[in-house]
């Protein structure tokens, strides 16, 4: 055996010590990963729960903005259509005067319910604050998307309370369709505008309403 060269029994532990040093960090590496998946998951549901409206368990206005960014940059790659649907509740504020805030929670949920029952699984529903509620529709056209919103206020025309009674509620629902390039901001703001055109015409009658929106 030459000097400093060792033999088969140095070798031997010298390769046991690295096989024991690679399975410790092996060990620690799959806890640090199982760590920061758990941490990972974590975020997420952070993320989720600040994206959601905690009374009615849809999107709140932050989670549907960034919704709308999605929408935007698929129809800008892919050429698809979309409309945007803002509905705004009438009554509401006499509902919660004539019954109290918990049958206006109430009423809430259920709008939310009666929403996601008339849209597709493709499409989506957000609350956008108080008694103002989003709908983003999928590959739909202008006219279909007017039909849509029309059928969505006679649909929230039908809630209930819990006694049974039908409750005073109206909604007045406007449409804008998808522009090239446009922020969800202006989106949201284009609906929104269509939404009280469509709240004249319905408290003082469509010429009232054209001669406001002039």
């Amino acid at each position: 055996m030459f000097a400093g060269i060792p033999g088969d029994e140095e070798r031997d532990v010298v390769f046991k010590l690295i096989d024991m040093l690679s399975n410790t960090y092996r060990s620690r590496l799959r806890d640090l990963e199982a760590k920061l998946a758990v941490e990972g998951q974590r975020i997420k549901e952070l993320e989720e729960k600040m994206e959601t409206d905690p009374l009615v368990n849809i999107p709140n206005r932050r989670g549907f903005e960034k919704e709308l960014q999605r929408a935007i940059l698929h129809r800008n790659r892919y050429q698809t259509s979309a409309a945007l649907i803002f509905l705004d509740l009438d009554n509401f504020k006499h509902i919660n005067d004539q019954f109290g805030h918990l049958a206006g929670d109430e009423v809430l949920k259920r709008v939310a319910q009666k929403l996601s029952s008339e849209i597709r699984g493709t499409d989506m529903i957000a609350r956008i604050g108080g008694d103002e509620f989003a709908i983003l529709l999928w590959h739909i056209n202008v006219s279909n998307a007017v039909a849509k919103a029309l059928a969505i206020e006679r649909a929230v025309e039908t809630i209930q309370l819990g006694t049974g009674h039908r409750t005073p509620l109206g909604a007045s629902a406007g449409v804008a369709m998808l522009g090239a390039s446009e922020m969800p901001a202006h989106w949201i703001s284009r609906a929104d505008a269509d939404m009280y055109r469509r709240k004249a015409e319905r408290a003082l009658g469509p010429e009232y309403a054209a001669i406001l929106a002039a």
